[in-house]
């Protein structure tokens, strides 16, 4: 009669604690995705559809890293950095941008993110050449209110937003 007791505690504490936050929000992480894009769901260059709530990912202690997949800008990674951290793929609507429209110009202040597999860093800079989204141009980062720093090249993400992605 214990083992009965036990199965039945069992199946009753699996959906309490699915309930209690044992799983990610997945709610958050669509809202995440489109803080990152900058468009909301189901537009032109936001995601296409929600996470797969079917998904029964761990909750994540660290800040979720995101980043596009390709320059094509067809998918967001979704990684969480902590220890057996799980990474999603989720897609977005294709956008038409014209090769020529640049969304940063020389002279612009920009955020230089430094990004690898589990972290990323940031901090102001200045762009040396324009460039549409996806082209990687020179940009030199701001210290103390200066410009220090040699130039480095950095790929623009969207307007204000350049990466340079590490190995």
């Amino acid at each position: 009669m214990t083992v009965r007791f036990a199965l039945l505690l069992a199946a009753v504490a699996v959906p309490a604690a699915a309930q209690a936050g044992a799983f990610a929000d997945l709610a958050a992480v669509d809202r995440e995705v489109a803080a990152f894009t900058g468009v909301p769901q189901g537009q032109p260059g936001g995601a296409i559809r929600p996470v797969d709530r079917r998904l029964k990912l761990s909750p994540c202690a660290a800040p979720l890293n995101l980043r596009w997949y390709n320059t094509q800008r067809e998918s967001v990674v979704v990684q969480c950095p902590a220890a057996n951290g799980w990474r999603l793929f989720v897609p977005v609507l294709a956008v038409q941008v014209a090769a020529a429209e640049n969304v940063i110009s020389r002279g612009d202040v920009v955020t230089v993110a430094i990004s690898g597999d589990g972290f990323s860093v940031s901090q102001p800079g200045e762009a040396l050449e324009a460039g549409a989204m996806g082209a990687w141009i020179r940009v030199r980062t701001i210290r103390d209110g200066t410009r220090k720093g040699e130039p480095v090249r950095a790929q623009v993400v969207r307007p204000g937003l350049v990466e340079v992605p590490m190995p």
